[in-house]
């Protein structure tokens, strides 16, 4: 019925102005916030109520919100939803808030890539050994990032992001996607940024060939989602095959790259430097030997994080539900049969 009230369940707090944009599309709306962190600390009623979710990390129980038609997260990576029953259903739709995150984590990967071609690990490493070292122009001699070859594995919205901010240092940008015959955004993507005509790379190339990408690249982002097809995509002979002396930023999710694979590429020096977001294990327990890996930094999955993350990704919801009332296409769909 077009004049049927639909229910918003909000998990999280926003911003009071969000919720008075999402009141205003529609008279229908009714917006309801209900802050927790655990599906049990939201009633039944209001979940059975519920028509649209947004939500951080809940996955509700399906068998209670049998009004849900559509769960729009917080977050880009949703690959926490894999496995359960939501992931699966093809009567709801489910959106991740890709796009909205690229400006911070564009901003870190690059901030990524310039302490590495300076160096700042080991510079970082010589400043606590209060060292002046009479050979500290060839020993921190810089990799400019200047005309370099940076690869960027898996090319949506972050990336994106980036290849636009690398465009004044006159890099050869190579991307690797896995339909490489679409090289078009139809994600979200915030107004000025990022590449949604896939018009910034110098070459694009299919996931199968990610070795051949590998050997050109001078510097290594990798911002692939997770699955099973992902797992370790980066291991021991993707390691062998880059170039030697590059160096890898990596603020996917933790699986992607081969951790020990990772550590030996470093200690054996055939990996320059990294920058790593995301592990395994989060947090990093004390006694793993990845703290000890030379020329790395580590950084406890920060890249996602803006002081202004929640109104950009409220804009988005606001976007989203425009779509949601006209009945068009969301923003963002997760795809059950490729899951992300």
């Amino acid at each position: 019925m077009a004049d049927k009230p639909i229910e918003v369940l909000i998990t999280l707090p926003m911003p009071e102005e969000l919720i008075h944009k999402l009141r205003a599309l529609s008279p229908r709306l009714r917006v309801a916030v209900h802050p927790a962190q655990a599906v049990g600390d939201i009633s039944d009623e209001i979940w059975s109520k519920a028509e649209i979710i947004y939500t951080d990390v809940l996955i509700p129980n399906l068998a209670v919100a049998q009004n849900l038609r559509w769960i729009q997260y917080h977050y880009a990576g949703i690959d926490y939803i894999l496995g359960s029953p939501l992931a699966s259903r093809q009567d709801i739709r489910i959106t991740n808030m890709s796009g909205a995150s690229a400006i911070q984590e564009g901003e870190f990967i690059m901030m990524s890539l310039l302490a590495l071609s300076h160096r700042l690990p080991e510079l970082i490493a010589n400043q606590a050994k209060r060292d002046w070292p009479a050979d500290r122009w060839e020993r921190f001699a810089p990799r400019e990032l200047t005309n370099a070859t940076v690869g960027l594995v898996g090319y949506g919205s972050i990336a994106r992001e980036v290849a636009r901010m690398l465009q004044p240092y006159n890099c050869s940008i190579l991307a690797c996607k896995k339909d490489a015959m679409h090289p078009e955004d139809n994600g979200y993507v915030i107004e000025g940024h990022g590449d949604p005509g896939g018009n910034l790379f110098t070459r694009l190339y299919p996931i199968e060939a990610l070795r051949s990408m590998l050997k050109e690249c001078d510097f290594v982002v990798v911002t692939l989602p997770l699955n099973e097809q992902t797992r370790d995509i980066i291991g021991e002979e993707e390691f062998k095959a880059m170039k030697p002396g590059a160096c890898l930023v990596h603020i996917s999710r933790g699986g992607v790259v081969n951790e020990d694979a990772m550590v030996d590429a470093l200690t054996e020096k055939r990996l320059a430097g990294a920058v790593v977001d995301v592990f395994n294990q989060e947090p990093l327990p004390s006694t793993s030997p990845i703290w000890k890996a030379p020329n790395l930094i580590i950084t406890p999955h920060v890249s996602g994080f803006s002081p202004v993350y929640k109104e950009r990704a409220g804009e988005m919801f606001v976007v989203n539900m425009q779509r949601y009332l006209r009945d068009e296409t969301l923003y963002n769909l997760f795809d059950p049969t490729l899951k992300y």
